[in-house]
């Protein structure tokens, strides 16, 4: 599967996108990792839905695809964006970010985020799986946001929003 930066084709202001999406990745990525480490029945849950919730919009918006983004735009223009992310299978572009959403999302890593409740009760090298667990679940869910997004803004031939233009 190509990686999102292939996906770009040498677009210079997607690949800035890919490259801005992947700092915010890594931040929250750290933070889902902390949360992990906590041996608290479903504190890593909450902490995950809450830091998905953020991130996904975020992502988006780094794309010119976040829900207030794309609510700006003339009608035609939202439905040819509904349009391509439905064809390239975006669950979360251009759309609120739902609990029933991420939890299409979480299935994704499903067992991943299985795997990372598991091992969290074992002491301290469990504690250490499951925040590495934590964070590479997050980095791959926000990943695939991102493919996603290369993929609706290619096909839709969108320039991404300049940086100070994101929010």
């Amino acid at each position: 599967m190509p990686s999102a930066i292939e996906l770009a084709r040498g677009d210079e202001k997607l690949i800035a996108a890919i490259h801005r999406s992947r700092r915010l990745i890594s931040r929250k990525a750290l933070m889902a990792a902390a949360a992990s480490a906590v041996p608290l029945p479903g504190l890593d849950w909450m902490a995950d839905a809450a830091l998905l919730s953020r991130l996904v919009p975020q992502i988006s918006a780094e794309f010119g695809l976040s829900v207030t983004q794309v609510e700006k735009l003339a009608p035609h223009q939202r439905e040819r964006i509904q349009k391509a992310a439905t064809t390239v299978g975006a669950l979360l572009v251009g759309r609120l970010v739902t609990r029933d959403l991420l939890l299409r999302l979480a299935k994704h890593a499903g067992v991943r985020l299985t795997a990372k409740q598991a091992t969290k009760y074992v002491p301290i090298a469990g504690q250490v799986v499951s925040a590495a667990l934590g964070y590479a679940a997050l980095r791959a869910l926000g990943e695939q946001h991102i493919k996603d997004c290369v993929r609706v803004s290619s096909t839709l031939a969108l320039a991404p929003p300049e940086p100070h233009e994101s929010a």
